[in-house]
């Protein structure tokens, strides 16, 4: 049986940018074949949490993330936000797992919802209509009984729900270190080795 190496993932715009691109270095390195949705709101609070302000043109924003996250075989492909002929887009052409990171508050609703308006959410649909892996990072506070009810209805369909919520039992020392528990969590739900312990390890 082949392995599908192929992965859908998708920023938002809530904040959490820096997660965002370590799971883009990550996956880089683990050689898998990234298809990057990167919404409007997304773009700007990537400019302000780090102060990258991303090309206009999507050649050059794809640009930005391959050197960015050192990918040298063009394993980044960026995709137009309403690039419908896209392969996440359809169900016989959609890689099996889809990670949102983070996932916007407002973007959880949409799916929630099987609203398609853009790719991202159309994604997120097909994912789930074809029961393949989606993960969602929400990263909110307080949560809403909206924001809690959107959870749980995506829960029972199957999303596995992740919030952005780091450990502190392997006593980080740096920013990055916060960041790097959260992505290698994800990174094991997606079948792939973390660098972390387990605890109690």
């Amino acid at each position: 049986m082949t392995i599908d190496k192929r992965i859908t993932v998708a920023i938002t715009g809530a904040s959490g940018s820096p997660y965002a691109l370590a799971l883009l270095q990550a996956l880089v390195k683990h050689k898998q074949q990234i298809f990057l949705l990167i919404s409007d709101a997304a773009r700007e609070v990537m400019r302000l949490e780090m102060g990258h302000a991303l090309p206009s043109s999507r050649e050059d924003s794809e640009g930005f993330f391959r050197q960015h996250c050192q990918d040298n075989t063009g394993a980044i492909h960026l995709l137009a936000n309403h690039d419908w002929l896209a392969c996440p887009a359809s169900g016989s052409g959609a890689p099996t797992r889809m990670v949102i990171c983070p996932c916007s508050m407002g973007t959880l609703a949409a799916i929630a919802c099987g609203l398609s308006n853009n790719l991202i959410e159309r994604a997120a649909d097909v994912a789930i209509k074809e029961q393949h892996q989606l993960i969602v990072l929400p990263r909110e506070m307080p949560l809403s009984a909206l924001h809690l009810e959107n959870m749980l209805k995506l829960a029972r369909l199957g999303v596995i729900v992740m919030p952005a919520s780091p450990a502190f039992y392997h006593q980080p020392q740096s920013v990055q270190e916060i960041v790097d528990f959260v992505v290698d969590r994800l990174l094991k739900h997606l079948g792939l080795q973390g660098t972390l312990p387990a605890w109690g390890v």
